[in-house]
């Protein structure tokens, strides 16, 4: 199974490119260092938790704020922008800043009360344990002679 890689600005840059030369004008360079952003996450399951890597490069682990409730999985925070001096040159800024927010529903079994949240190299790692399973219960159906 191949692992598949979220890029969530590449169809925008395409779209992009599309539109300048659907009239013929230069294309116009990529302005999505805006107020808003979405840090890249890793999502995986072993037997006893779920795991989610997000990349936040930046980011003080101050501004890292991560909240649980009604089955939701929230994380937000904030990266400070560069300041941009005018005798610089600037062609291109990548560089995202500004808030940002990720949103994940998780599942039944995940337990809220567990969650550990640490950050290292610019990468927090959230660890969310599994509650125990409720065994399914065999329910005996009876012939009615």
């Amino acid at each position: 199974m191949a692992i598949q890689r979220y890029r969530p600005l590449s169809l925008l840059d395409e779209l992009q490119r599309e539109m300048s030369s659907l009239f013929n004008t230069p294309a116009v360079e990529s302005s999505f260092n805006s107020e808003e952003w979405s840090p890249a996450v890793d999502i995986s399951e072993d037997q006893d938790q779920f795991t989610i890597h997000a990349d936040l490069p930046g980011v003080k682990s101050d501004d890292i704020e991560v909240t649980a409730e009604n089955g939701v999985l929230t994380i937000k925070g904030q990266r400070e922008g560069h300041k941009e001096e005018e005798k610089n040159n600037y062609r291109r800024v990548e560089r995202f800043s500004g808030s940002f927010i990720r949103r994940f529903t998780l599942p039944e079994r995940a337990d809220l009360e567990n969650i550990a949240a640490k950050t290292r190299d610019g990468v927090l790692e959230l660890t969310i344990p599994k509650s125990a399973e409720a065994k399914p219960r065999r329910i005996e159906v009876k012939v009615d002679q």
